[in-house]
């Protein structure tokens, strides 16, 4: 059986965040479409974050990407994430989760990236009482407009500890929550990602793929499968794991919302996911390898 394009020989969708490869949306629909995939996951176009995104820009890119053959299997918010706080008002974050919802009826995707709230100067204690507050919050209004909320290991109390994460999920015990798993977050976070992973699996509903190595005391992200991450051993273990979601690359070679760093060109986009379908090709299987 041949794969389907843009899909791996274990049949996981890929797929990647548009605006790694270009601020606008048709830079974005043709990065993924040169790549021959047919997904593609949304955190802002021309700048503007996907829950700010005018409803005309929103029903435009809808259109853009029914064109192009893309499905949108991510929406990257920022709720909880790195320009944020535990303290910042609960009303706002509710306000822009139901805009969310509105983008994602739109959209025709039900999936909402999240991360845990950074809580700098907190009490560990208040803190963690905090993220568990807003998060339950968040999850009930999510469950209740047909959302899945996915919180990341990225910035946030349970952002580098699988066992915060793991703590944080069972506490809320929502069927609207779940981890998105970024391959690359523990090199420059300071933690063993191939551990974390290990210790999330069977929560694990959505994965971003990046790769990254300390070079000169500072981190450099690199292509799949270059750098420190552990990625060739994280992709047999979700694979042997029974995880066939969508593997998303968000490569930050070319753009780094938190750094506000962007160079010109969907070139390093491009080879980043070339990259990972070269490494996917090497890694298949041998069950996999022979249903090809």
């Amino acid at each position: 059986m041949t794969p389907k394009p843009g899909r791996t020989p274990w049949d996981a969708p890929l797929a990647g965040i548009g605006d790694e490869a270009a601020p606008d949306a048709a830079g974005q629909c043709a990065a993924l479409r040169q790549l021959g995939w047919h997904a593609i996951e949304i955190r802002s176009v021309d700048g503007i974050g996907i829950a700010e995104l005018p409803p005309r820009a929103c029903a435009d890119l809808a259109a853009r990407l029914h064109e192009a053959d893309l499905d949108v299997v991510c929406l990257d918010s920022t709720l909880g994430n790195w320009g944020s706080h535990a303290t910042d008002p609960l009303s706002a974050d509710l306000a822009t989760l139901d805009a969310l919802a509105r983008r994602a009826e739109v959209l025709r995707c039900r999936w909402v990236r999240v991360m845990s709230y950074p809580g700098g100067g907190l009490p560990a204690d208040r803190w963690r009482a905090l993220v568990l507050e807003r998060l339950t919050r968040l999850a009930e209004r999510a469950e209740r407009l047909g959302l899945t909320l996915l919180v990341e290991n990225c910035s946030g109390w349970a952002g580098t500890s699988a066992e915060r994460l793991a703590w944080l999920l069972d506490e809320i015990a929502s069927p609207a929550l779940g981890v998105l798993f970024d391959t690359g977050n523990g090199v420059p976070h300071g933690y063993d990602g191939l551990a974390m992973l290990e210790r999330l699996l069977p929560r694990v509903r959505h994965v971003q793929v990046k790769d990254a190595r300390h070079e000169g005391g500072r981190v450099h992200y690199t292509l799949p499968g270059r750098g420190e991450a552990q990625l060739p051993a994280m992709l047999d273990l979700l694979w042997t794991s029974g995880y066939r979601g969508p593997l998303s690359i968000e490569p930050h070679l070319a753009h780094q919302p938190h750094t506000g760093t962007r160079s010109a060109g969907p070139g390093p986009f491009v080879a980043a996911g070339h990259a990972l379908t070269e490494l996917l090709a090497r890694l298949t299987p041998p069950t996999a390898r022979a249903l090809r």
